[in-house]
């Protein structure tokens, strides 16, 4: 009865983090639509979220505390919770990064933008989808999808550095583009902290699973 008990709050816990990551889904999706679209009110859909993910890490937070102190987790169970407790801190500095570029986006006015704006796009879709990886390998207890998020994260980086390269190129064109330029790269260089955030958490998940993290051995 104990055990049933305990697994039911786990049971909880891990579906506040499924949540809370389709919140982070919703954040990144729409900045990034504020970005392409100009939609100015999207910005209060970014900021509901936010609140949301910080909401949602707290009440995870508390209910992690708990199982720790009064539940007496084995070991398993102390590596999933110890974990999740780690995960939920990555999942809120996305959700951090996502209003960042929200805020970014809104300075640019009425600019036209000085480049397309098709790779942006491309960069938030492999990060939204390995921040939905990371979750459902830790759903899952699946090792496997848990490290393929480093393979996603070398395209994200990849995609990076020809961002960068072609906003540099395009700032030597012409210095006037160097205000516009600067907000392209803070945008482009959050999608790829989300990146890393990601592969934290993949990381995670393989400590819950093996009790070995890959970055302390």
């Amino acid at each position: 009865m104990q055990r049933e008990r305990f697994e039911k709050k786990l049971r909880n816990v891990s579906d506040k983090l499924v949540l809370m990551c389709r919140h982070i889904e919703s954040a990144i999706e729409n900045c990034i639509k504020l970005l392409v679209e100009r939609d100015l009110d999207l910005v209060h859909e970014v900021q509901k979220d936010h609140k949301r993910i910080d909401k949602l890490e707290r009440k995870i937070e508390r209910n992690c505390m708990k199982l720790l102190v009064m539940e007496q987790p084995v070991a398993g169970d102390f590596r999933k919770i110890s974990a999740t407790m780690k995960m939920i801190t990555d999942l809120e500095r996305i959700g951090d990064q996502a209003w960042d570029i929200a805020e970014i986006t809104t300075q640019f006015g009425e600019k036209c933008y000085m480049q397309e704006l098709d790779k942006i796009p491309l960069m938030a879709r492999i990060v939204i989808q390995m921040v939905r990886d990371g979750v459902q390998a830790y759903i899952n207890n699946d090792l496997k999808l848990a490290r393929a998020l480093e393979a996603a994260d070398d395209k994200v980086d990849d995609l990076f550095k020809t961002i960068m390269a072609d906003v540099i190129a395009l700032i030597k064109k012409d210095q006037d583009n160097a205000e516009h330029a600067i907000m392209l790269m803070m945008i482009t260089k959050y999608l790829e902290r989300i990146g890393d955030h990601a592969v934290n958490i993949g990381e995670w998940v393989e400590y819950a699973i093996t009790g070995t993290h890959p970055k302390m051995e």
